[in-house]
C-alpha cells in the first residue's frame, strides 16, 4: 500500500520555528511530526510514503533517509512547483501513487496528530465498497469549521456544510482519507480543492463515506493548538499505560523527559510537558504545559508555561516565560526578564521584558 502525506509549503504558521527547519521536521513530543505519521503507516502495512513538498524537499528527505531504512519503508517526494490546493498534488503524483493493483492509498494532511486508526479505517474502507472513505472527528463548535452530514449507521456522505450559522451536525473532516485509485481521474493537474470540488461530486453519486474517529485528534499548524494537542497526545499515552511517560517525585501529571536530557534538584515538571534530547533543566525550575527542544538550557528557578522553547536556546535563571511565546532557534533570554506572549526569531538576545504579546524581529 502507498500513502500521500500533503506537506505544503512554508509552515508559517509555526513561525519562528518554521525558520529553522521545515514545518514536517518541527519536533513533537519529541519527535518530528511527520515520523509519527510514517511510523503509524508502516504498522498497517503501507511500503510506500509519498511527501507533497513545495518547500525546501531536499532537507526533508535529506533527514528521513535514516529512517527508510530503520522502518523499512520507502519515502519518495512529489515536488509542486506552484501551490496545488490539497488535491492538485494527487494529480501531480499519480504516476507515483498508481502501481497496477488497484490498491487504495492513504491521503493524510502534515499537520494533524491523532491514534491513527489506520487498519479500521483500511476494513471500513472494504466493507462499504465506495471510492473514498474520510476520517471525521466530533468538536464542541461546528460552527467554525466545514461540517459533513452523513448517515449514521452507514456513514454515507450527503453533503458539506461550510462554517454552519444553524447546527447541521458536529463533525468536522479530520484530514485522513482513503482513496480508490479511481480518484485521480477526477483530478486535473491545476490548484484544486479536494474537499471543496472533489468530495461532494463524489458524495453527490453516492460514493463518499465517513468514518468517526475514536480517540484524540488535533491540527497542531499553530502554537496554542500544538500545545493542546501535546495535551490530548500524552494523555491518549496515559490511557495506554505507557512506559514513556516520566515518573518522579519532581513530576505532575503527563510529562515525556529524553533520556538524554538532565533535570535538577527541586524541579516540578508538568503537567503536560516534553524535555527533548540534550537539555538541561537546571534546580527549582518550574515547567507546565510546554515543550522544551534538543539542546535548551533553562537556569535555575525559572518558570515557563504555555510555550515553546526552540532548539539551543537559554532562559536565564528567576525567568518567567508564559502565555504562548515562542522563541525560536538559539534565542537567549537573559535573568530575571518576564516574556508575556513574546515571539522571538532565531538567534535574539532578549535583555528586556516583553510585557504583552508581540513579535520580536
Amino acid at each position: 500500500m502507498k500513502a500521500l502525506i500533503l506537506v505544503g509549503g512554508f509552515g508559517t504558521r509555526l513561525r519562528p520555528l518554521t525558520l529553522s527547519v521545515p514545518k514536517p521536521l518541527v519536533e513533537f513530543a519529541n519527535q518530528p511530526m511527520i515520523l509519527h505519521q510514517i511510523e503509524a503507516l508502516k504498522a498497517v502495512g503501507v511500503t510506500e510514503v509519498i511527501l507533497a513538498i513545495n518547500y525546501q524537499p531536499e532537507v526533508v528527505l535529506n533527514f528521513l533517509k535514516e529512517f527508510e531504512a530503520k522502518l523499512g519503508i520507502k519515502i519518495s517526494c512529489s515536488q509542486e512547483t506552484e501551490p496545488l490546493g490539497t488535491a492538485g498534488p494527487l494529480a501531480l503524483a499519480r504516476d507515483k501513487l498508481i502501481d497496477g493493483s488497484g490498491e487504495p492509498f492513504f491521503v493524510l494532511n502534515s499537520d494533524v496528530i491523532s491514534d491513527y486508526p489506520f487498519k479500521e479505517m483500511f476494513e471500513f474502507h472494504k466493507g462499504h465498497g465506495g471510492e473514498a472513505s474520510i476520517m471525521v472527528t466530533k468538536v464542541d463548535e461546528p460552527s467554525k469549521y466545514g461540517v459533513v452530514v452523513m448517515e449514521e449507521t452507514t456513514g454515507k456522505v450527503d453533503k458539506f456544510v461550510e462554517k454552519p450559522k444553524l447546527f447541521v451536525g458536529n463533525k468536522i473532516n479530520a484530514g485522513v482519507y482513503l482513496l480508490n485509485p479511481s480518484v485521480l481521474d477526477r483530478i486535473e493537474l491545476k490548484p484544486t480543492s479536494i474537499e471543496k470540488e472533489i468530495f461532494p461530486k463524489i458524495a453527490a453519486e453516492e460514493k463518499l463515506y465517513a468514518m468517526v474517529l475514536q480517540g484524540f485528534w488535533m491540527d497542531i499548524g499553530q502554537p496554542r493548538d500544538y500545545i493542546e494537542g501535546l495535551r490530548l497526545y500524552l494523555d491518549a499515552l496515559r490511557k495506554k499505560s505507557s512506559t514513556k511517560l516520566a515518573t518522579g517525585p519532581h513530576i505532575v501529571g503527563n510529562v515525556l523527559v529524553h533520556e538524554s536530557a538532565k533535570i535538577g534538584e527541586g524541579c516540578l515538571i508538568g503537567p503536560d510537558v516534553a524535555i527533548g534530547p540534550g537539555c538541561v533543566v537546571e534546580a527549582g525550575v518550574r515547567l507546565s504545559r510546554c515543550t522544551v527542544m534538543r539542546g535548551v538550557r533553562i537556569k535555575q528557578h525559572t518558570c515557563i508555561s504555555s510555550s515553546i522553547i526552540g532548539w539551543h536556546s537559554t532562559v536565564g535563571q528567576w525567568a518567567r516565560v508564559e502565555n504562548m511565546t515562542i522563541l525560536g532557534e538559539d534565542v537567549h533570554v537573559c535573568d530575571e526578564i518576564y516574556s508575556n506572549g513574546g515571539v522571538i526569531l532565531p538567534h535574539k538576545e532578549i535583555k528586556s521584558s516583553i510585557l504583552k504579546p508581540e513579535i520580536v524581529m
